[in-house]
């Protein structure tokens, strides 16, 4: 199974590709003009990668805690995803993983497992 992480909660979008073995990786900066185009970024990355929605499995999304437009912009942008393609999500935070000192993007999938994160669940962790 494919999955495509997507984290706009930050300094940058990131966007990672997990494919069998193979792991692919973008970044974009964190910018009004990227929120309102993330569905045409992510469409970008993923041409590049050589893969189409239709081979994408799963999507884990970050909600937080971080920037109130990155998280609406990307939870909106995964749910309609969902919607549309019948891509299950899964609305993760790094502070789900509190036990595990350092989590990095190709981790998320198996931590969302281990701890039960709940699929196409919207939680948002909005910074005050």
């Amino acid at each position: 199974m494919n999955n495509l992480i997507v984290d706009a909660t930050r300094d940058k979008i990131f966007l990672t590709l997990i494919v069998s073995k193979n792991i692919y990786t973008c970044s974009y900066e964190n910018s009004k003009i990227n929120f309102e185009k993330l569905m045409i970024l992510i469409n970008e990355f993923l041409t590049k990668s050589k893969i189409s929605l239709d081979d994408i499995g799963s999507i884990y999304v970050n909600r937080g805690p971080g920037s109130f437009a990155g998280i609406r912009n990307s939870l909106s942008t995964i749910k309609a995803l969902f919607l549309t393609k019948k891509i299950d999500y899964y609305c993760f935070s790094f502070e789900d993983f509190k036990e595990s000192k350092y989590v990095k993007y190709i981790d998320v999938p198996q931590m969302c497992e281990k701890y039960k994160i709940k699929k196409n669940l919207i939680n948002p962790i909005y910074l005050s």
